[in-house]
């Protein structure tokens, strides 16, 4: 019989059986599946964020597979029940996270060491009611205002409003010009009537923080002077608004602005990115403006986006590392430039790139900050205070209920199942 190892292929096997043993075992990198409703962001994760975290950290490789944002919650939820959930969790503000807590599926993050990059207004979205546990890492926020297009404006001869009149004086000046719909907008979809349009407006009016904690602690109401005069103003904005604005979705809307029909746009800071892509023109931002003689302004600057780990992931310590990192100077700086318009919730003073998102932020050394005063537990109940509001403010631009109807179905609503409001 031959001796098989003089054979080339045999001597070839052998060697590289050698080179393997001299060299060690090869050992698994641990993999962090990451869950978010930020599809639109897939390939900035995938390009910038995550290859920058793996190259300071060769050991863990992460993956990011998000969820369409309807779709969201409910597939989450199915995931983490079934135990097929990721090990990295981007969690919603306050209530829809604090389920998911309750219910055990995400980790406790006392003591975390990131968390300490953070102020504690931004940390107490992803915190219990009594402020002792933290589960989610603070991570983005979104700001409200108007966006427009520079061109029109430079044409039209026109000036950023800075007062409800001088507001409502450029949308005369736009529609008596006919070439442009003064205000992009639709009510289709109904959310946007009331993240872009009351959320947007009222602070100014309900005294941001001031207002939204005297909702919780029942010392205002919805049928309150602050909230009618809100509605007042929002449905003040139908007659600037496409014909047939009632059946206009959320994506037509953008894609109107986009080609440049229209002269201004209620947004939140995240339509950046969409009329980056899009749009051919120039375009600003302005803050909503206040009500005539005002001194003090009143922005939302909602806490958007945060990031939990699953308490049944495989790789707890490598999920900690990764939050750790999104807690450093170089992912506030990554994100915010990556994601224009999504604002880093760290105490690292960021340079922004972009000029409009640059716009957005400089409004936080101006005004008095507030977030959405639907969504810290006035929502647990039936009805949904966020739902109403979508329906209600939607049916105040349409013209189908009066300020005062909406202020009181809010009111009527809240009161079937929270306390504060039955006295």
């Amino acid at each position: 019989m031959s001796d098989l190892t003089k054979h080339p292929f045999t001597r070839s096997l052998l060697a590289l059986a050698l080179g393997a043993a001299l060299s060690g075992p090869v050992l698994a990198k641990d993999k962090l599946a990451i869950e978010s409703w930020r599809s639109d962001d897939a390939n900035i994760w995938n390009d910038v964020i995550i290859p920058a975290f793996e190259k300071s950290h060769p050991d863990i490789e992460v993956v990011f597979t998000p969820t369409p944002p309807t779709d969201y919650n409910s597939a989450l939820q199915a995931r983490l029940q079934a135990g097929t959930a990721g090990d990295l969790i981007a969690c919603r503000p306050f209530d829809a996270s604090l389920e998911l807590y309750k219910s055990g599926f995400l980790a406790n993050l006392n003591g975390l060491q990131g968390m300490a990059a953070f102020p504690d207004v931004a940390k107490t979205a992803w915190q219990t009611d009594d402020g002792k546990d933290q589960f989610c890492l603070p991570m983005a926020s979104v700001i409200h205002g108007f966006i427009y297009n520079k061109a029109i404006f430079k044409e039209l001869n026109l000036s950023v409003p800075k007062t409800e009149s001088e507001f409502f004086s450029v949308l005369d000046k736009i529609k008596e010009d006919g070439q442009y719909t003064p205000l992009v907008m639709g009510t289709a979809d109904q959310w946007e009537a009331a993240t872009m349009g009351f959320q947007n407006i009222g602070p100014n009016y309900w005294k941001g923080e001031e207002g939204r904690k005297a909702l919780i602690d029942g010392s205002a109401k919805f049928t309150d002077e602050p909230y009618v005069k809100t509605f007042d103003e929002l449905a003040k904005w139908k007659p600037y608004l496409r014909r047939g604005f009632e059946s206009l979705k959320y994506a037509d809307a953008q894609n109107l602005f986009s080609l440049g029909r229209g002269a201004i746009y209620p947004a939140g800071s995240w339509d950046i990115q969409t009329f980056n892509t899009q749009a051919d023109f120039e375009f600003g931002a302005f803050m909503p403006p206040v009500p005539d003689g005002q001194g003090t302004c009143y922005i939302s600057d909602h806490t958007d986006i945060g990031m939990g780990i699953n308490s049944k992931s495989a790789h707890p310590e490598a999920a900690k590392a990764f939050l750790n990192w999104m807690a450093s100077e170089e992912f506030a700086t990554l994100f915010a430039n990556a994601v224009p318009g999504f604002f880093p919730l760290s105490n690292y003073q960021v340079s922004i790139k972009d000029p409009v998102a640059q716009e957005f932020v400089s409004w936080r050394k101006q005004c008095k900050t507030t977030i959405r005063n639907s969504y810290q537990i006035l929502s647990r109940g039936t009805p949904n205070l966020e739902n109403e509001l979508w329906n209600v403010s939607a049916q105040v631009i349409n013209g189908t209920l009066t300020p005062e109807q909406a202020g009181a179905q809010l009111e009527t609503g809240l009161s079937k199942w929270y306390a504060p409001h039955q006295k």
